[in-house]
Formats: C-alpha cells, sequence, structure tokens
C-alpha cells in the first residue's frame, strides 16, 4: 500500500517529478488523477527509466559504453536499494529548488531505491527495463512477433506491475491484464512512430507480417507508403487492438482514482491507435497523437464506461 514520503527524500521525489514533467508523453505521468500518495513513487519509476532510456540512446556514444553506462546505472540503483531503510511518502513537496544538472541522476537513484524498499518492489522488474534499454542499443529489426513481444515483457510490462503494487494491487489476474494493456500501449507508440522510427535506423513491424503483407525484403518506405506497407500496418493495428482487448479487464479490477486513470490511459491508447489506422498510408511523415480536442470524448467515455 502506498505511504506518505519522508520530508528528507522530498526533493529526490520532486526531481523526479520536474523530470516527469518535463518530458511529452502520450499519457500523462503521476497525472492528477492519480491518488496523492501513489504520485512520487510513480515519478520515480518514470524517472529511472527515461534517465536509462537516455543513455541508451545517446547516439553519439558507441554502443558497448551505452551499455556499460546502463550496468552501471543498474549497480548504482541495487546498491541504493539494498543499503537504505525503509522511510515514509507525501504527495506534496512546498517550493523546493530544483537540483542542478549533475545532481538529477543522483536524486533519481536515490527516490528510486527509497519507493523499492518503501513499498518493497521487485527490483528484478527494474533490471527488466535495463534489459530492454540495452537491446535497444544492439537490435533494430525483429523478425517476429514472439521476439517483439518478448521486448514488450522487458520495456513495458514491469511499468504496469510496478504501478499495480505502487497501488497496493498483487494479483497474477491483475498482473496478465496489465500485462497485455502495456504491451499494446508500446506496440501503438512504435507504429504512431513508424516514420520518426525509421529515420532513426529502426523498424518495429516484424519481418514475418512484412513477407505476408508483400513488402519485399530491404524496401525502403516513402511517402505515400505503399499498398504492401499499409497491408502489414492493418494487421500490427489489429494485433495490437487484440491486446487493448485482453488488457481492459485491469481497468476494472482496481479501485479509486486509480481505475479512472487506467480507463483514460486504455481509452487515450485505443484512439490514437485508431488514428493510425486511419492513416496508414501517411505514417512515414504523419505521427498520430492526442490532442485537446480528444480529451472531452476520453473524459465523459472513461465517467460512463460500462
Amino acid at each position: 500500500m502506498t505511504t506518505s514520503v519522508h520530508h528528507d527524500d522530498a526533493r529526490a521525489y520532486a526531481a523526479c517529478e520536474a523530470l516527469a514533467r518535463s518530458h511529452y508523453e502520450n499519457f500523462p505521468v503521476a497525472s492528477r488523477l492519480l491518488p496523492a500518495a501513489m504520485r512520487p513513487h510513480i515519478a520515480a519509476v518514470y524517472a529511472f527509466a527515461r534517465v536509462a532510456d537516455d543513455i541508451a540512446d545517446e547516439g553519439t556514444m558507441p554502443a558497448e559504453e551505452r551499455r556499460t553506462r546502463l550496468a552501471a546505472w543498474q549497480r548504482q540503483l541495487h546498491a541504493a536499494a539494498g543499503s537504505m531503510a525503509p522511510a515514509a511518502v507525501s504527495g506534496e513537496h512546498g517550493s523546493l529548488s530544483p537540483p542542478a544538472p549533475n545532481e538529477r541522476e543522483s536524486l533519481t537513484i536515490a527516490a528510486a531505491a527509497q519507493t523499492i524498499r518503501t513499498l518493497d518492489l521487485p527490483i528484478a522488474l527494474f533490471d527488466d527495463l535495463i534489459s530492454a534499454f540495452a537491446q535497444d542499443t544492439m537490435t533494430t529489426r525483429y523478425a517476429s512477433w514472439a521476439e517483439l513481444f518478448d521486448y514488450c515483457r522487458r520495456s513495458a510490462n514491469p511499468v504496469g506491475r510496478l504501478v499495480l503494487r505502487i497501488g497496493g494491487y498483487r494479483s497474477d489476474r491483475l498482473d496478465r491484464m496489465s500485462d497485455a494493456l502495456c504491451t499494446a500501449l508500446q506496440l501503438t507508440n512504435f507504429w504512431q512512430d513508424f516514420g520518426r522510427d525509421w529515420r532513426a535506423g529502426r523498424l518495429y513491424v516484424p519481418g514475418e507480417t512484412r513477407t505476408a503483407a508483400g513488402v519485399p525484403d530491404g524496401d525502403v518506405p516513402a511517402a505515400p507508403l505503399s499498398a504492401a506497407w499499409a497491408t502489414a500496418l492493418a494487421q500490427c493495428v489489429e494485433v495490437t487492438a487484440d491486446q487493448f482487448a485482453r488488457g481492459r479487464g485491469v481497468c476494472d479490477g482496481v479501485q479509486g482514482r486509480l481505475r479512472f486513470e487506467l480507463r483514460c490511459t486504455w481509452l487515450g491508447g485505443m484512439r490514437i491507435l485508431t488514428k493510425v489506422d486511419r492513416r496508414r498510408r501517411d505514417l512515414f511523415d504523419y505521427r498520430p497523437a492526442l490532442g485537446a480536442a480528444d480529451v472531452p470524448a476520453i473524459l465523459w467515455r472513461a465517467a460512463t464506461w460500462s
């Protein structure tokens, strides 16, 4: 169950919340929809993953050096989590001065480790995230859905399980549904970023799907996308929609404000997937996203959810 944050840790959690607010995401991180006691812990998890992602994506640094830095980041967390005693987290931190840039990483580690100890979170879920980020430095193509699902198992699903545990839920059934939702959100992000990822040298449409759709080996996508690429992406949308369907139940398996947050997350993800599907041939130079006009419909459907 979530607890309130000890004053001595407030600066570390505030730094994590500032980092979470400073990065664009499809869905709000530690948003006001969540119970106040959960927000600093969610922000700590996000900030830990954000720093790791930034390390993995430092394109000018050799891949081997990025993996070395990721391993060091992982060791720092293990050392901090193993040496700290549990303590208490309050959702508000008052007017704390922002950390200097060279402090941010140490404050992130301090907050993440404190959250692990306070809430007895499995550090293996953080290890899975590091494993996925390390894979990003080596793998730019996926031959099969099995390979892509395994990546999502480590890159996205741990976050959902951590959110459930921060909210006080420990259930195999909820974990399975959360895994499906997180995989769906990760896949949606891949199709949403199709053009951006291609220009960065990455492609997440599985090779088996490209072959079945008739995309020639080595075919370079261009705007507008060919009929074969559009067919491949239609299959991607279908697989993703199935994951959303499998994950919908987690929105009803929790209580209170977390339930409303998860409903909004599910609805927002499905809304982006619908936009992806409608503009499949434009995805090379068009990135579907949620806008202000989408918010009222999402909130209404979350409130009238059945």
